[in-house]
């Protein structure tokens, strides 16, 4: 059992770590595939309720993409993605608004309200919060001699975080829900990443922890296997596996995420389960952990 049996012991177990992470500030990334099911949903909320409970300063910016695959097809717009990130049309764009800043934010809201948690939605568009200017087309080959490059169409870069809103909002006990747009000063609108998002927000408000909440437990040796959990790793950790190519999809742009807010010094990357009960609770309350806690090296 990751909680000791017996009462006093658990909250004699637990005191040390509110201590330590009392006021601290947690950014948690919630997965579409995660948040589309209400169980799972629920559960993850009840444990984020705790935290906030807790003392434990939350900012939570959550995907989506699972739901817009699904409006995608209903609405007969093509389903494309380039090294784990989504190519987005104009079309795609006013599909992406409708899926995060509506039904997925407002579904989180309404979940964390019903548990007590005084959730706020935003996106990155809200008061300028997140900056971002349009990815510049990529080279993928050649063609006939010539380049070839491929364009992602409205997805954004991140250039600048401000976290004056956010920390108005943390500082009066709040919890700010992201969805993944971002914007410009030229009034464009851009689909951003949602584990960049999370990562550069984590970067940029120096928290302690950044947790990415997903189907699976963790980081796995090998994908198909759930018993195949990488319990603790380095950046020289991940670095082996992507040249190894063990790494692929969704999980790519996520490692390029954690390098980033790690070398922009957050302590910590966890992936856990978002399915799996209280695990999130288990990763952060007890030394065993239920997932995957990700340092810079083996001296952090």
């Amino acid at each position: 059992m990751p909680f000791a049996s017996n009462p006093y012991d658990a909250l004699k177990g637990l005191s040390r770590y509110l201590r330590q992470f009392r006021d601290k500030t947690f950014v948690v990334k919630l997965g579409g595939e995660v948040l589309d099911e209400p169980e799972s949903r629920r559960r993850v909320v009840e444990q984020l309720s705790v935290l906030w409970t807790l003392s434990i300063r939350l900012v939570i910016v959550h995907g989506g993409g699972t739901r817009l695959d699904s409006l995608c097809q209903q609405m007969g717009l093509p389903i494309e993605k380039q090294g784990g990130r989504r190519v987005t049309s104009p079309e795609v764009l006013e599909a992406a608004k409708m899926v995060f800043k509506g039904g997925t934010n407002m579904d989180l809201l309404a979940e964390l309200n019903r548990s007590g948690v005084p959730a706020v939605g935003l996106s990155g568009v809200d008061a300028g919060m997140i900056q971002a200017r349009k990815r510049a087309p990529i080279y993928v080959g050649e063609e006939n001699g010539q380049p070839k490059l491929f364009d992602y169409g409205m997805v954004g870069d991140i250039d600048k975080v401000d976290t004056t809103l956010l920390k108005h909002l943390l500082d009066n006990d709040y919890v700010p829900v992201i969805a993944p747009l971002t914007g410009n000063h030229e009034g464009q609108v851009f689909n951003t990443n949602a584990d960049t998002i999370a990562s550069e927000v984590a970067a940029a408000l120096g928290a302690e922890k950044l947790f990415f909440v997903l189907k699976v437990p963790g980081l796995l040796k090998d994908v198909k296997n759930s018993a195949s959990l990488i319990t603790f790793a380095t950046l020289a950790r991940l670095d082996e596996m992507e040249a190894r190519q063990e790494l692929s999809g969704g999980m790519l742009p996520k490692v390029a995420s954690i390098r980033g807010a790690l070398n922009q010094g957050v302590r910590s990357i966890h992936l856990v389960s978002g399915v799996q009960s209280d695990a999130i609770l288990v990763e952060i309350f007890t030394n065993e952990g239920a997932g995957t806690m990700i340092v810079k090296d083996s001296e952090s």
